[in-house]
């Protein structure tokens, strides 16, 4: 199927790793140009090695989400190489494992820097990339949640600030003069998702029957979701085929997620 995405500009937030790298490789298989950033070293230039033999434009920097200085400069790049942007994946996040299991113990500033870590940085993201899509009516937000921004069950600071971008993502969807401009605001919501390098990998070599009683428990397919298949959704959202997909929630998690909605 084509997607009618060649040509088309992407910025990946995060996209050097797991989820967003697989974002971000499975736009370039469809002709997109995409502008990604990490604040780890290793990973941006790892992942400039892989787009250089793709035969797409890309930018690949290291630029520290959490300060606004940053994201000025990729937002300044991703312009000055394109003049536009038709695609933006708030991808950054995380915190779910932040702060302690007693929560009245964990201070004010785990739940700060959990907030703007998720929301903060999808609002900036967004705001900036709106203007451009206006212009050239037709655009794609999509942000990756969680499905505890669907339901409870994450640790309520990581709960509150994914539900807070599926929020966001709901309400700029119900706007008229957005979604007449050609603009769709999508949540893709992932459940557990083994990813090299983050929480569950490690809980696996530390915990194995703990986790191999959770994936029993409550995971229907028998095993962890992987990042690529989070990827083959955003993609679909991002395509001419998913225009009347605007302000969903869509969960990929396998059936993890308890939620009837």
């Amino acid at each position: 199927m084509d997607f009618r995405l060649k040509g088309k500009c992407a910025l990946i937030s995060g996209g050097t790793h797991g989820i967003g790298r697989e974002i971000a490789l499975a736009l370039v298989a469809e002709g997109c140009h995409v502008a990604v950033f990490s604040s780890t070293a290793g990973r941006v230039e790892k992942m400039k090695m892989e787009l250089e033999s793709k035969g797409v434009e890309f930018i690949a920097m290291r630029a520290d989400v959490m300060k606004e200085e940053d994201i000025k400069k990729v937002q300044q790049a991703v312009f000055e190489k394109w003049g536009t942007v038709h695609i933006v994946v708030n991808n950054v996040g995380g915190g779910g494992r932040w702060g302690k299991e007693i929560y009245e113990e964990t201070g004010e500033f785990t739940w700060m820097e959990v907030y703007e870590k998720n929301v903060l940085t999808a609002i900036r993201l967004t705001n900036w990339a709106i203007p451009f899509m206006r212009k050239q009516k037709w655009g794609r937000v999509i942000t990756i949640t969680s499905i505890f921004g669907r339901e409870s069950g994450g640790r309520p600071w990581f709960c509150m600030a994914k539900s807070a971008q599926t929020s966001m993502m709901k309400s700029l969807a119900k706007a008229p003069y957005l979604a007449q401009d050609g603009i769709t605001f999508n949540s893709v919501a992932p459940g557990a998702i083994m990813i090299p390098d983050t929480g569950w990998e490690k809980a696996l070599k530390e915990k194995k029957d703990e986790v191999a009683a959770f994936i029993q428990k409550e995971l229907p397919l028998g095993r962890f979701g992987q990042p690529e298949e989070v990827a083959s959704v955003v993609t679909f959202l991002c395509s001419e085929q998913a225009s009347l997909v605007n302000g969903a929630s869509i969960p990929v998690d396998g059936g993890e997620s308890k939620s009837m909605i």
